[in-house]
Order: structure tokens, then C-alpha cells, then sequence
């Protein structure tokens, strides 16, 4: 069995755990990976979701051999067979112990904001990841949930070789999993786009699930996402296009740094759009093969070319005017491409953006462009003041106050939405 992505898998694993929902279960993730998969989990259960945050305790000159594990809440595991065995000392585990106390307790913080971790008390506790290689983190994972009280542990992954899915099960009081092949090496052989999950993306993703579903409005149906191939460059890319009813203005997403248009940040950018009346458009700009090279995320001529040929191609599907969302590096292809003499475009908006590498095309940039930056990014707020000085055309700089290069912070990402949002209204719909 073969994935597209995580969303992929996640979706495919829930409809496998649908009988659990009477369970009224909670959702827990293994970062960073398993987040994506587990949120696609929790949306088709309307159950919680949260992170489970556990670190192994590896034998001080065999790291790779766990003597433990501990987790959240002071939860502390210990095998006393493998310390025996490795002769491991009291002084060696309480240094062990320390190191990753901290780092379990940073990863926590980061991952979860100011949210308090959810009770597991007498409840159904399912536990997912992407897939399983050896499933020494996986055990671990399951111990660490029975010690902070779940009733029921069920682990559910969409991969793992049988050796290690039978023998979870002596940890686990079930485990749910799609495909157990014979022919395993690694988990990422199993998927199409196996790219990393930064941790940011992990955040965004649990803040989405406890913010709770959106509520209904009065008004039209949203508009349904429609999966599009898009020929540019000589390749044809994956794209997801919304048009909203009596929608005028398309905004294309470049995204940048080895980001897909899977980018919960991107999506959620998006939805206000849409919710504006706005279509967009979120593809990716290299192929699965192409984005293995890091080199090529850099390759901006390549990018900027790909959206030009890009949004000729929108262009024989929609009558509207585009715009360009761009994201990082993702943000200097958008503006090379609005400064192409033969392509016509109403506005630029940049997020934690690189225009410095559009090069000297800056100045033939005609578009109305707003740059948005972190105050806590410093560097590169820095590239873009110099890079607005560049620009002939009407320009913004927005600084969110408190904000890193992610905007991962309580509510920044809202305030790149609002300001992205009256951006595109005001010079895309008022034409």
C-alpha cells in the first residue's frame, strides 16, 4: 500500500479507527511525523487531539539501546533488566535523565504553546505515528500513556514491518495497521512525499485542533477544493484549487523552503482568503524527485518560472485577476515572476519572505507588494528593508510585533491572514 503524504495516510488509518469514536477517545501524536496523521484522525473522529511527548533513555555508550523511557507529568519508565544487563550506573541514568528531561520539556512548550496537555484518566487513548521501523519508540510511547492513566491504549500507524507490529502488541491493547509489508526498509519507502515535518508545522497543526471546528456561517456554501494538475516547466504539479462562487481574484501560493501546498500555514492563510470571497491556488513548484535536492528549493530563476508558466495556465481556466502569496524562498520567485514584462499581475503579498534573492528584478517588480515580517526575525527583517528600498512599485512593510520567521506564535499567524487578506481586497477586487 502506497500513501500520497500523511494527510493521505491519516485519512485512510481513520476510516480504520472509525468504530472508536463511541470510545469518545483521545487523539495522541508522535512528533513530529505522526502530528499530520494523527490530525487527519482526529477531524474524522471529532475527537481531541494532542501531542504525546516521549523521550528514550539510551545506555551512555550504546545510545541506540534503550535502559527507559520517560514522558510528561514526571512519567518515568525504567527496564531494570537492560540497566542490569548494561551496567548501567546511578550516576550515568541521572545524567541521561537530565538531558532529555529538558529536552522533553522544550519540545513540550514548543510544541503545545500555553496549552495544558490533555487528561488521559480512564480514557481510550490512541496513539499514532506515520509508520513503524523498529518500534522502540512506539513501545515506549505506549508506556508512557498507561502510566498517565489511559484506560485503553490502541496504537495505530499506517505502515510497519510485521516483526515489529506483532510484537507491539504485547505493549499496546491494540494496534491498528494498514499495511504490515515483508518487504520493509524504511517507513518513507512507503510514501510518495515523505518530507520532513518542521516543527512548526506541528504547532500550527495543534492549534488548528484545539481552536475546535469552524463555526457555520449563514451565506453560501464554502467552495469545495478541486485537486488540479498544473503544466509549468516542462512537468506537470500537483495543485489545489478553490474558487469561491462570484470569486474575481485568484492568489497563487509560491511556497518556499522545501514547503508543499500541504503547508498548514499556507492553508490556513488560504481559508481566510477564501472566507473573503477570494479563490487561491496552492501547488507545489518542484516535483516529489526535485525536492530531495535541497538545491533546487534555492533555484529561484526555476521557481519564478514555473509560476509564470504556472499562472498562464490559471489564466485559460479563470477569468480573474491573480495575485502572488509567497513564502520564504517562495516569496522571491513570486516576485521575479510579477516582474516578468508578459505577465500580469494585481498584487504580491510576502510572508517571512527572501525578496532579497529575486536579484536586480525588484526594480521592474510593477505589482502592489507587502512584505510581512517577524519583529523577532531579525535578519531577515533586515533583507527586506533593503530589498523595499529596491522596489519602484507601491510598497508595505507590516513588522508583527513578538514574531518569529514562522509566526508559530499565539495569534501571528492570524495577523499575517488579516493583513495578507485586506492586502489582496483592496488591489485585486476593487479593479
Amino acid at each position: 500500500m502506497l500513501f500520497t503524504d500523511r494527510a493521505d495516510a491519516g485519512t485512510r488509518l481513520a476510516d480504520a479507527l472509525r468504530p472508536l469514536a463511541r470510545e469518545d477517545p483521545v487523539i495522541l501524536g508522535l512528533p513530529r511525523g505522526g502530528v499530520p496523521v494523527a490530525f487527519q484522525v482526529a477531524q474524522a473522529l471529532d475527537a481531541p487531539l494532542d501531542v504525546i511527548v516521549v523521550r528514550k533513555l539510551g545506555v551512555p555508550y550504546q545510545p541506540e539501546l534503550a535502559f527507559g523511557a520517560i514522558g510528561e507529568g514526571g512519567v518515568r519508565v525504567i527496564s531494570d533488566d537492560v540497566v542490569r544487563r548494561g551496567r548501567v550506573g546511578e550516576d550515568d541514568i541521572a545524567s541521561v535523565e537530565r538531558a532529555e528531561t529538558a529536552e522533553l520539556d522544550r519540545q513540550a512548550r514548543r510544541f503545545r504553546a500555553d496549552r495544558p496537555r490533555l487528561s488521559l484518566e480512564g480514557r481510550t487513548a490512541v496513539l499514532v505515528d506515520d509508520g513503524i521501523a523498529t518500534g522502540a519508540t512506539a513501545a515506549a510511547a505506549c508506556e508512557v500513556v498507561r502510566a498517565l492513566g489511559a484506560a485503553r491504549v490502541v496504537l495505530a500507524v499506517p505502515v510497519a514491518p510485521p516483526s515489529a507490529a506483532e510484537r507491539l502488541r504485547g505493549v499496546a491493547d491494540d494496534v491498528v495497521c494498514l499495511s504490515t509489508p515483508l518487504a520493509f526498509s524504511a517507513v518513507g519507502e512507503w510514501y510518495r512525499d515523505f518530507s520532513q515535518t518542521p516543527d512548526a508545522d506541528v504547532v500550527a497543526l495543534l492549534a488548528r485542533a484545539a481552536a475546535g471546528p469552524t463555526p457555520r456561517r449563514s451565506g453560501p456554501a464554502p467552495a469545495a477544493e478541486e485537486a488540479v494538475e498544473v503544466a509549468a516547466g516542462g512537468v506537470r504539479l500537483a495543485g489545489d484549487l478553490t474558487v469561491p462562487q462570484g470569486a474575481d481574484a485568484v492568489v497563487m501560493f509560491a511556497h518556499g523552503s522545501g514547503s508543499s501546498r500541504h503547508s498548514p500555514r499556507n492553508r490556513a492563510v488560504a481559508a481566510a482568503l477564501n472566507r473573503a470571497g477570494l479563490g487561491t491556488l496552492l501547488f507545489d513548484l518542484l516535483t516529489p524527485a526535485e525536492e530531495a535536492d535541497r538545491a533546487n528549493v534555492f533555484d529561484i530563476a526555476t521557481l519564478a518560472g514555473r509560476l509564470a508558466d504556472a499562472t498562464r495556465w490559471l489564466r485559460t481556466r479563470e477569468s480573474a485577476t491573480v495575485g502572488y502569496f509567497g513564502a520564504s524562498t517562495g516569496a522571491a520567485a513570486a516576485l521575479r515572476a510579477a516582474a516578468s514584462p508578459d505577465i500580469e499581475v494585481g498584487a504580491v503579498v510576502s510572508r517571512g519572505g527572501r525578496p532579497d534573492l529575486a536579484g536586480p528584478g525588484l526594480a521592474d517588480v510593477r505589482a502592489p507588494t507587502l512584505l510581512i515580517v517577524g519583529g523577532n526575525d531579525t535578519l531577515v527583517l533586515g533583507l527586506n528593508r533593503q530589498a523595499r528600498a529596491q522596489l519602484r512599485c507601491e510598497s508595505r512593510l507590516e513588522v508583527v510585533e513578538g514574531a518569529t520567521h514562522l509566526f508559530e506564535e499565539p495569534g501571528a499567524l492570524d495577523e499575517v491572514a488579516d493583513l495578507a487578506r485586506d492586502w489582496f481586497t483592496r488591489h485585486l477586487t476593487a479593479r
